[in-house]
């Protein structure tokens, strides 16, 4: 993934972990669970400037925190994906079309982007999201309704959907 080097970036703190977010003019290009797979390489994002009062990650902040309050079911944020192949970016933007509260498979998010057979690429690059919740990647389940990885872990992802109120989670001890 090739990072705008004009990106910054700051900490928050949600109920599932401390979360990294990273903006550039554009949009809000980033936000990883601090202990996530596929997160930029420290000496990328090393080179990242804190600044907590940036606009933009202000209002993710802002957002978040209604989001993980059950007050927020869309977000409104300005999004920068060209971290990403042309291929990755039409699979994260097929990703904003799962509502909330609603799953969808690997399979129909290939479909979406026009590469029908194309399910393992799609789930590589879903796994490579760089703007998770956000761009909501924990929607996507496996064909038989199962909770398929996530790169920020299973238990988190559970606990998204049933934030969200999704049916294919079952009921048991949440992370929230």
């Amino acid at each position: 993934m090739l990072f705008d080097p004009t990106m910054v970036q700051s900490d928050y703190r949600s109920p599932l972990g401390r979360i990294i977010l990273a903006a550039t003019d554009s949009g809000l290009a980033g936000l990883w669970f601090d202990d996530q797979r596929h997160l930029p390489s420290k000496t990328v994002a090393d080179k990242w400037p804190e600044q907590p009062k940036h606009a933009l990650l202000h209002q993710a902040k802002a957002e978040l925190d209604e989001y993980f309050a059950g007050q927020r079911r869309q977000f409104s944020l300005p999004l920068d994906l060209r971290s990403g192949t042309l291929f990755q970016q039409s699979v994260w933007r097929a990703l904003l079309s799962i509502e909330p509260g609603q799953t969808s498979s690997y399979d129909a998010i290939s479909a979406i982007t026009g590469r029908p057979t194309a399910f393992r690429a799609c789930g590589a690059a879903i796994g490579r999201n760089p703007v998770s919740i956000i761009v909501p990647c924990h929607r996507v389940i496996g064909a038989n309704g199962s909770l398929t990885g996530y790169a920020g872990g299973l238990a988190r992802k559970t606990a998204l959907l049933r934030l969200e109120g999704a049916a294919c989670v079952e009921p048991q001890e949440s992370l929230i």
